[in-house]
């Protein structure tokens, strides 16, 4: 019998080594792949969704089962993904590599390296996901987030809000907003 997400939580409260390591098996692509979701950066992704574990491992008494496992643990890990772009949103930019003499005083860019496996490239779609992302990166952070947790994480909105600690309403708007700038980006596509 496969225990659930929440007691495996409550026996990690305990520090059960192998309670954590089934909740890190079950969990860890999904949070890989929304942090680099949000952030754009595979190092910076898989150093995030570390951190999450790490927190989770933490705080795993506070889980208080008002939310299913999965809705509190997301939180944990998007507030860290957006915190960390707000932090070092300087950091993102780089100068890009000098070719000629009369580039040498450098001229910034913005670059963010793929993943080895970008989860979304498995689905062929290269130039159109290419696109999708650009216009993706150009949302709000909480656009962003909110899209990404109902589209690749399929949370209802009351749980989106959980997350995201705000009222349904408002993760209505962000996705409402999300929607309307990918269009408007796309071209209606």
């Amino acid at each position: 019998m496969e225990l659930s997400d929440e007691s495996l939580c409550e026996r990690v409260a305990g520090r059960d080594e192998a309670a954590f390591n089934l909740l890190v098996e079950r969990y860890q692509q999904r949070a890989y792949r929304l942090a680099w979701s949000i952030l754009r950066d595979a190092e910076e992704a898989r150093d995030l969704s570390q951190e999450a574990f790490i927190r989770l491992y933490q705080a795993a008494g506070s889980f208080g089962g008002r939310a299913r496992f999965s809705t509190w643990f997301y939180r944990i890990l998007v507030n860290l993904c957006l915190d960390h772009r707000r932090k070092h949103r300087w950091w993102r930019r780089v100068v890009a590599p000098v070719h000629s003499e009369d580039e040498a005083e450098g001229s910034v860019v913005e670059r963010l390296p793929a993943p080895a496996q970008d989860p979304l490239e498995e689905l062929g779609r290269g130039r159109v996901m290419s696109r999708l992302w650009a216009a993706v990166d150009g949302l709000s952070h909480q656009q962003r987030a909110a899209l990404l947790l109902q589209v690749q994480e399929g949370l209802p909105t009351a749980e989106i809000a959980l997350v995201l600690k705000c009222s349904e309403a408002t993760v209505r708007v962000h996705l409402h907003r999300a929607l309307t700038a990918l269009r408007k980006t796309l071209g209606g596509a």
